[in-house]
């Protein structure tokens, strides 16, 4: 009688690249170009700012690209990162499942995981950006520990429940604050210093508050969902589902959108209830608009599979590989750029020009991406997480 084959309990090791799914490294690829266009008018100073937090003295140009990435990319990136964010749990937690540890250990990494990006999204707001995602969402993947053994039933349960509190009062709340948004205070304090009291301070409150209106809750449990009905990554036993998705997803992201971007282009000057309705519905048609882009790179995937890790796709996997340092790169380059308190070329730039130097930073990343998946490396952030997540020897 010959012994039945023991599965060894532990980390698993790094997903080789010949098993990683195409359609969730495309979408990572392509939601960090949202993620830059999205993020460099935060880089830019010198200029004033009116009633609705837009630059002052732009040209017809600058309106229109702002105009643009109002429409189709503002409060569309974060969704994504969310829902991506949920799907990474849920394959990790998998992953580890399957090499026989139990759930409270599973749990236990999950959670060092999460300390860490909350760490890491300290620094990175102290030290570069203030507006760094990774520390909001590190605390909200503490509480999506919760989710991680939870049955279909209960999952669907907690995100009808979980988005209807969100929708009743997180977002809300989050379209006042945003709308009060105005230009900083004056201070008398070096630039830097300014950089890192603020980046700290805001990077502790947004982790708080994030967590409080459970802004990322629903998108999470989504992506845990999605990895349990395998949209992502076998998107061709659902291509009816993700293009019902992709196409309602595009509609609502513009009609959603549409009133904000107005006052973009300088179209629609609304008072202030007004301009809050409006945030309002920028971000609730965000969620689902960001559910609807992540079915169209799932969709893309799918048409390019015969290239497989190759040409365009090959490029877009590859900065999906490496997400982590890619997005950290992005801050790397363009805070030091841009900002005051580094070369300072940020200052009075136009939206246009803004937008440019943030594609043209996302290329750039793109290209570092490829050369270490050429040379058969990982991002070194990713590597630096996963051995503070598992331990030098798991690394």
């Amino acid at each position: 009688m010959t012994a039945a084959p023991v599965v060894s309990a532990g980390p698993p090791a790094p997903i080789a690249k010949a098993e990683r799914s195409l359609a969730p490294d495309i979408a990572r690829g392509g939601m960090l170009l949202f993620i830059a266009l999205a993020n460099v008018p935060n880089h830019l100073w010198g200029m004033g700012v009116d009633e609705y937090g837009r630059n002052t003295g732009q040209s017809a140009a600058d309106h229109v690209a702002l105009f643009m990435e109002q429409l189709v990319v503002a409060e569309r990136s974060r969704p994504m990162f969310a829902i991506l964010y949920g799907f990474g749990i849920a394959v990790m937690a998998s992953r580890m499942f399957a090499r026989g540890m139990e759930p409270k250990e599973v749990r236990k990494v999950l959670r060092r995981r999460s300390w860490w990006l909350l760490a890491f999204g300290f620094l990175h707001a102290t030290f570069l950006f203030a507006g760094d995602i990774l520390a909001p969402y590190g605390a909200a993947g503490l509480v999506a520990l919760f989710f991680v053994n939870l049955s279909d039933k209960s999952l669907r349960r907690w995100l009808w429940g979980s988005s209807i509190y969100l929708v009743l009062v997180g977002l809300p709340l989050l379209a006042v604050l945003f709308s009060e948004s105005g230009p900083p205070a004056e201070s008398t304090r070096p630039p830097y210093v300014e950089q890192m009291i603020g980046g700290a301070s805001t990077s502790a409150l947004l982790s708080f508050v994030s967590v409080l209106v459970a802004l990322f809750i629903p998108l999470i449990i989504a992506g845990l969902m999605l990895h349990r009905a395998g949209w992502i990554d076998r998107p061709e036993a659902h291509l009816p589902a993700l293009k019902k998705v992709f196409i309602t997803g595009m509609a609502v992201n513009v009609l959603s959108s549409l009133p904000l971007a107005l006052t973009a282009l300088g179209a629609w000057e609304p008072p202030t209830l007004l301009f809050i309705a409006a945030m309002y519905l920028t971000i609730a048609g965000g969620m689902y608009a960001g559910l609807g882009y992540i079915c169209g790179f799932a969709l893309l995937a799918h048409k390019l599979r015969g290239f497989g890790r190759r040409g365009i796709p090959g490029a877009l996997a590859a900065v999906g590989e490496r997400s982590l340092t890619s997005y950290l790169l992005q801050s790397i380059i363009m805070a030091p750029l841009l900002t005051a308190w580094g070369l300072g070329l940020g200052e009075d730039m136009g939206y246009l020009a803004a937008f440019s130097v943030a594609f043209g930073t996302w290329l750039i990343t793109v290209l570092v991406a490829v050369a270490l998946d050429k040379a058969g490396k990982r991002g070194p952030f990713e590597v630096l997480l996963r051995r503070l997540t598992y331990g030098r020897r798991r690394s």
